[in-house]
């Protein structure tokens, strides 16, 4: 599957800047998720996923990663207590009414609460483990990642891949130029949230703290591609990564900058077109 350009999706006339957030999740799943295609591919290509392959997907989000790997043949569980907004779309995807023979077959579960309800003492242990939530963008937003990865081991046999993500150095991320508003406009306030630069040992940082042993890693062009600036800044504002910013000024501050600094990537058929680079790390549980 290639990157393609997002179809339109307009707000509702009259919409208020306040948060929403089932349509924040949705806009995700819809506008922005997609946009990983690539790096999920990417990994599950080299790391062979198939039918003998358990998935614990961590922070699985509305769950177009594991959708993908379950339609090679795996077993997926995903977990995602923070975004609980998010699970329910990824319920939509994985576990409709209509499909509870399939569900039966392929096994694929999604779990409300923390990693101990992923634990299945009646099954195999997980032989892969993913983190697909890109880190190394926003100040703070690898805290607790190093536990929760820590925690995920005894699930997994010895010697498991773990996969973790990274935004790519910015000068090879157009998308950087649009998340340094989230800064500008978060300053003073220098909060967590905030967008920082990426850092070469961000991935391997983690790693080393949740006790895990980097086995490679790659790096997976991910263009953000989207029908119009509107789609483009609906999709960006579901990410979370422009939170912040909206806490120090106010959403229609935040919502004129990021449609102004999107305009620069704009194409002569109104698309909106960046180019990024991914980076994933693929570390080995003890």
């Amino acid at each position: 599957m290639t990157p393609t350009l997002v179809q339109s999706h307009r707000s509702p006339a009259g919409a208020t800047p306040r948060v929403d957030r089932c349509a924040r999740a949705r806009d995700w799943a819809e506008i922005q998720e997609r946009m990983l295609v690539p790096l999920y591919e990417a990994v599950y290509e080299r790391l062979e996923v198939g039918g003998a392959t358990r998935l614990l997907g961590l922070g699985c989000g509305s769950g177009l990663a594991l959708l993908m790997a379950a339609s090679r043949g795996a077993v997926v569980t995903g977990v995602d207590p923070s975004q609980p907004e998010r699970l329910a779309l990824a319920r939509e995807r994985l576990l409709p009414d209509a499909a509870k023979e399939a569900r039966a077959r392929t096994g694929a579960r999604l779990v409300d609460g923390g990693l101990a309800d992923a634990a299945d003492p009646e099954q195999p242990a997980y032989n892969l483990v993913t983190a697909f939530q890109p880190i190394g963008c926003t100040a703070g937003d690898s805290e607790g990642l190093s536990g929760l990865l820590e925690a995920a081991a005894p699930l997994a046999g010895r010697g498991t891949p773990v996969v973790l993500v990274g935004w790519g150095p910015p000068e090879r991320c157009a998308t950087s130029s649009v998340l340094r508003v989230a800064t500008k406009l978060a300053d003073p306030l220098r909060s967590r949230g905030s967008w920082r630069p990426a850092l070469r040992d961000d991935l391997e940082e983690v790693a080393h703290r949740a006790g895990l042993k980097p086995d490679g890693s790659g790096r997976v062009a991910c263009p953000f591609g989207y029908a119009d600036v509107e789609s483009a800044a609906r999709g960006l504002l579901s990410t979370g990564l422009f939170d912040a910013a909206a806490r120090a000024t106010d959403q229609v501050q935040v919502d004129k900058e990021l449609t102004e600094a999107l305009h620069q990537h704009r194409r002569e058929d109104g698309t909106v077109w960046m180019p990024n680079v991914f980076r994933y790390l693929i570390a080995r549980t003890p």
